[in-house]
């Protein structure tokens, strides 16, 4: 028997930025889903504490880490704790329709072989172009893939739900009971492909991944790391890489190894320099020699587990 409207836990994290999470738990409370627990994982703010958070919105669960745990540690936080059938990772710097959970709960309460959803998304500030709709599969090689959807403008091409290789860190629902099985999220990505390892191994598992098409969520994106930041470059491309050595291997394996150092690492690298981008040159190199010192890091292949 399905249950009508189960507990779903609202997850989302918070750094430094109170005003923008407070405007999306005030989209929040205009949802129609009737049962839901909000979990706001404050992720060691350092000017900007989250007291007014918990002020403006007692109903919330408010967490306070002690330290900065990035986007996978401070979701993994709130999943820790959350008591939901379903558990919702889902930006601060999102704002929802008030039909947008719906859709996404019958989806998974319809298929159990579905193992997590994510809804439409769009541009807050452009809302009528699609930033998701899905993603296409992974190039092992260049471990580089590509948004459908990405930046159309939504004349309803999209209006189909469907499978898709990878939800979307904005915004994915999970079933608890497929967090036993997969577990968490790696929290040694920090920051960046880590939402893209979490679907391999949630693949790994048996289950499928689907796109959720009515069900519409509004992105303001890149509010946390700007665009083309040091930390961007810093993170993006080291956690390319993790997720190289996580999940590629035999042969393909060497052949994305030779790739990234024969090929895209030195263009990179000499592109940097040519634009006199040398704070991004920097970070760039510093990504890569992460992987030079922790060529033996036991903790690279591992992943938290849901107890």
């Amino acid at each position: 028997m399905i249950e009508s409207t189960p507990l779903v836990s609202i997850i989302t994290v918070n750094y430094n930025q109170p005003e923008v999470t407070l405007a999306f738990l005030d989209s929040i409370q205009k949802i129609t889903y009737p049962f839901v627990e909000v979990i706001v994982v404050d992720n060691a703010s350092p000017s900007k504490k989250p007291d007014i958070l918990k002020e403006k919105h007692p109903e919330i669960i408010l967490i306070e880490s002690k330290e900065n745990l990035g986007f996978a540690g401070g979701n993994n936080l709130g999943i820790r704790i959350a008591k939901g059938k379903f558990h919702l990772l889902i930006n601060n710097d999102t704002e929802v329709e008030p039909g947008f959970l719906e859709p996404l709960v019958a989806k998974l309460q319809n298929d159990p072989s579905i193992g997590v959803v994510s809804p439409k998304i769009r541009y807050f500030y452009n809302p009528d172009i699609i930033q998701y709709a899905g993603f296409t599969p992974m190039n092992p090689i260049t471990v580089r893939n590509k948004g459908i959807g990405f930046k159309e403008k939504d004349r309803g091409q999209y209006d189909t739900d469907s499978y898709t290789e990878y939800a979307y860190g904005a915004a994915m629902m999970v079933p608890v009971e497929v967090l036993k099985k997969a577990g968490l999220m790696a929290d040694i990505f920090f920051l960046y492909y880590e939402e893209m390892d979490w679907m391999q191994r949630i693949k790994d598992a048996g289950y499928k991944i689907a796109y959720v098409h009515n069900s519409i969520i509004f992105h303001k994106d890149s509010f946390t790391t700007g665009s083309m930041s040091p930390l961007k470059i810093y993170y993006l491309n080291r956690n390319r890489i993790l997720y190289l050595r996580r999940n590629v291997h035999g042969f393909t394996f060497l052949l994305a190894v030779l790739y990234q150092f024969i090929f895209a690492i030195p263009k990179n690298m000499i592109l940097f320099l040519l634009k006199g981008q040398f704070k991004l040159f920097i970070a760039y190199k510093n990504a890569v020699g992460w992987h030079f010192t922790n060529i033996f890091n036991r903790e690279l292949h591992s992943s938290p587990k849901l107890i």
